[in-house]
C-alpha cells in the first residue's frame, strides 16, 4: 500500500492494491477486491468485493464493477461502460452467486458499452462505444451495435481474393492453369482455378490431383447464414481444407497465433486453401452466400482446436 497512491478523497478499504497504481478522487473499492500493480483507476469508480483486477489495467470515470468481475493484465474500460452480474435482478433478492464476467489479457471496452453477465471477452478484442454485448467475443473481435455484431479483428489486414467477375474474365476467355498465391498466414494461400466463360454460361473446373493442394476425402457445404452470425473458429491438427465461395460472398481470417489476414471470397473462380494448424474463421456471409469447404480427412471430433488459448500455446511449442 505505501507503494501506490491514493488520493486523499478516495475511500480504499482493500489492502490489496499493487504498487504504482494510482487510485483518484471519488473512488470507492471494498475490502474485498484485488488491483494489480501500474493500474490507474480514475474518479468515480466503485469496485465491490468479488472483483479481481490485473495488471496495468485502466479503469475510466463513471465505471462500477460488480461482483464475479474479471479484469485480466492490460485492459482497457472506458468511461461510463457499465457491467451487470445478474440476468434476473430483484430488489432484495440475490442469486446464490453472481454471475463471472471475465475480460481477457489486452481487451478494450469503449465508453458507455453494457456487458451483459456471464459474458467472457477473449484476449485483444475490441468492444466499440455504446455496443450492447450480449454473447461471449472471440479474441482479437472488434464488435459494435445492439446487439453487439463482430465488424472486423484487430490487426488483421483484409486481402481481396479476386478483381470483379467480369473485370477478371471478359466473355469468351479461358483461364490457364491456377495462380496460387500466398496469404502470408503459413502455408495458406488463394488459389485462382480453371475457368471457361461464353455465351452459355460459366464454367469452374479442377482436378483433384493436379489443380488442389490436396485429393478431398469429404465435402460440406454451409449456406443460409444469418449475417451477424460467425462461423468456423477453430483449428485443425491434421486436416486441411479448401473453401469456394459457390454463391454470393463472405470473408475468411486466418491466423496462425502471430498474425492474422482476411480474405473476401466473392466469386467460385477462387478458393482459399486452409493448411493445418491455422485457425479459420468466416463470417459477413451474404444473404444468398453457400460456401463449399473440401476436406482432405473424414471427420474426427479430436482433429478440432476450439480455443484460442490452447491453439497458440500450441503454435508456439512447434
Amino acid at each position: 500500500m505505501d507503494e501506490c497512491f491514493i488520493h486523499p478523497q478516495a475511500i480504499c478499504e482493500s489492502d490489496r492494491i499493487g504498487a504504482g497504481t494510482r487510485v483518484w478522487a471519488f473512488v470507492h473499492i471494498l475490502p474485498g477486491a484485488a488491483v494489480g500493480v501500474d493500474c490507474n483507476i480514475c474518479d468515480h469508480v466503485f469496485v465491490e468485493n468479488d472483483v479481481i483486477i490485473g495488471n496495468r489495467v485502466t479503469v475510466k470515470s463513471g465505471v462500477q464493477l460488480w461482483d464475479g468481475v474479471r479484469l485480466e493484465n492490460d485492459v482497457f474500460v472506458g468511461p461510463n461502460a457499465t457491467f451487470t452480474n445478474d440476468k434476473f435482478p430483484r430488489s432484495k433478492q440475490y442469486p446464490e452467486r453472481f454471475l463471472h464476467t471475465v475480460v481477457e489479457q489486452g481487451a478494450s471496452i469503449g465508453a458507455n458499452a453494457t456487458i451483459l453477465p456471464g459474458i467472457r471477452i477473449g484476449a485483444r478484442a475490441m468492444v466499440g462505444a455504446g455496443a450492447v454485448v450480449t454473447h461471449d467475443v472471440p479474441p482479437k473481435a472488434i464488435i459494435s451495435g445492439n446487439p453487439a455484431v463482430i465488424s472486423g479483428y484487430v490487426d488483421t489486414p483484409v486481402e481481396q481474393s479476386s478483381e470483379t467477375f467480369a473485370d477478371m474474365f471478359p466473355t469468351g476467355t479461358v483461364s490457364g492453369d491456377n495462380n496460387r498465391s500466398s496469404v502470408g498466414i503459413g502455408n495458406a494461400a488463394i488459389y485462382r482455378l480453371k475457368f471457361i466463360r461464353d455465351l452459355r454460361g460459366s464454367l469452374t473446373v479442377a482436378e483433384f490431383h493436379d489443380d488442389l493442394p490436396f485429393v478431398p476425402a469429404r465435402l460440406f457445404m454451409v449456406y443460409d447464414v444469418p449475417s451477424s452470425d460467425v462461423r468456423g473458429e477453430h483449428a485443425h491438427r491434421e486436416c486441411e481444407q479448401f473453401l469456394i465461395a459457390m454463391r454470393g460472398s463472405l470473408s475468411i481470417v486466418l491466423d496462425d497465433g502471430k498474425s492474422s489476414r482476411e480474405v473476401r471470397l466473392d466469386t467460385p473462380v477462387t478458393g482459399v486453401y486452409i493448411p493445418p494448424m491455422i485457425w479459420g474463421i468466416q463470417y459477413k456471409f451474404t444473404e444468398d452466400a453457400v460456401l463449399l469447404v473440401l476436406a482432405s480427412q473424414p471427420y474426427c471430433a479430436n482433429d478440432y482446436i476450439r480455443d484460442y488459448a490452447i491453439f497458440q500455446e500450441l503454435t508456439e511449442k512447434a
